[in-house]
């Protein structure tokens, strides 16, 4: 991974590059802690955080120079620049799009070498997924999947969604997730048209649809999955919005494939709907790359400008939300290939009347 860094650094004629997102320091470091930046050259590579972690950085970053930035300076900023001046470097790229002002402002303040904004540069490294990079987003996605079969046992009249949530989220970490989870969502009832609903304290309702949008982390790397059920018997409508639906998963993930641009896929995912009532009710945005991060490139939706390429992983997660109604969303994990894609996500995708 420092490799192409460097590569693009020699290639644009930067002298170096300094890293504070937490995922992209995790990615060209394989540091799995927290509170760290890295400044690396084309012959030098620091590793900057404090004493809390210096120990985890020396273990899992050998190659690194490990830098304690209490002991150059009263900042952070200090610690970076005195860093910088050490390499003698005339300029320098940093994450524009991460870098906080005061940082930025310590950058470029009495630096002798250029502060050069660089966007989506390890972004674009971290779309294409290695080896050992699919097998641990696979590993994750199964995680997932049993802990569906695990939940749905649970989900009946009178219990909470908050309940719920909590209960998912422990299903995962006994079925081998990361122990540190991130934000699910859990709602159900005429709550399932938020696209982004927090669990609450609702109970549960005969009739409701219970959505769940949610995954893990397994070695850093995360799972992105939705299913929809319903408690208790459907209603013709419920029906009827749950296989329109199902459909537009269907034709959406069909198009998936190495070379096919993101728009197709878009087209693809409303033909279903294109006539009827809901056509007005779906969402724009049908899935995203997922890593390290849940939402990574590529992004796709009606403007994007995305080729999918062979070893993207992108979610693809079409949906019909209806206002004081309710929605459903199916959300599957999908690693493209050269011909084709692989489902990594295996949770029946039928209605299911619990």
């Amino acid at each position: 991974m420092i490799e192409k860094l460097i590569s693009y650094l020699n290639e644009n004629k930067i002298g170096g590059f300094f890293i504070a997102r937490p995922q992209n320091v995790r990615y060209m470091s394989g540091y799995t802690g927290e509170d760290s930046y890295l400044f690396i050259t084309d012959t030098e590579k620091f590793f900057i955080t404090d004493p809390r972690y210096t120990e985890q950085a020396q273990q899992e970053c050998p190659d690194f120079t490990i830098v304690n930035w209490r002991e150059h300076g009263k900042t952070l900023s200090d610690a970076i620049k005195s860093t910088i001046e050490k390499t003698s470097i005339k300029n320098f790229g940093f994450e524009g799009d991460f870098v906080t002002y005061n940082i930025y402002k310590e950058l470029t303040f009495e630096n002798k070498a250029e502060a050069v904004a660089l966007n989506g540069i390890i972004e674009n490294f971290r779309s294409i997924k290695t080896p050992e990079e699919i097998h641990n987003l696979r590993a994750a996605c199964q995680i997932a999947d049993r802990a569906f079969e695990r939940i749905i046992k649970d989900i009946r009249v009178g219990v909470t969604e908050k309940e719920l949530a909590s209960n998912l989220s422990h299903y995962m970490v006994m079925e081998g997730a990361d122990t540190k989870p991130y934000g699910n969502i859990l709602i159900s009832g005429k709550r399932t048209s938020l696209l982004h609903g927090i669990p609450s304290n609702k109970t549960i309702e005969y009739g409701d649809f219970v959505l769940m949008d949610y995954g893990c982390g397994y070695k850093g790397y995360l799972s992105d999955m939705t299913r929809t059920v319903v408690v208790g018997k459907a209603t013709d409508k419920q029906k009827e919005v749950y296989a329109l639906e199902k459909k537009m998963l269907e034709d959406s993930t069909a198009m998936m494939k190495a070379g096919t641009h993101a728009t197709d896929v878009y087209n693809a995912s409303v033909k279903a709907i294109k006539d009827t009532e809901y056509f007005k009710y779906h969402y724009n945005g049908i899935g995203h790359g997922i890593g390290l991060f849940v939402h990574e490139i590529p992004f796709m939706g009606p403007r994007s400008n995305e080729i999918l390429k062979e070893n993207n992983v992108i979610t693809i997660e079409p949906g019909i939300y209806i206002p004081d109604w309710g929605g459903v969303r199916i959300e599957d994990q999908v690693l493209i290939t050269s011909d084709g894609n692989e489902v990594l996500t295996s949770s029946v995708r039928d209605l299911i009347e619990l």
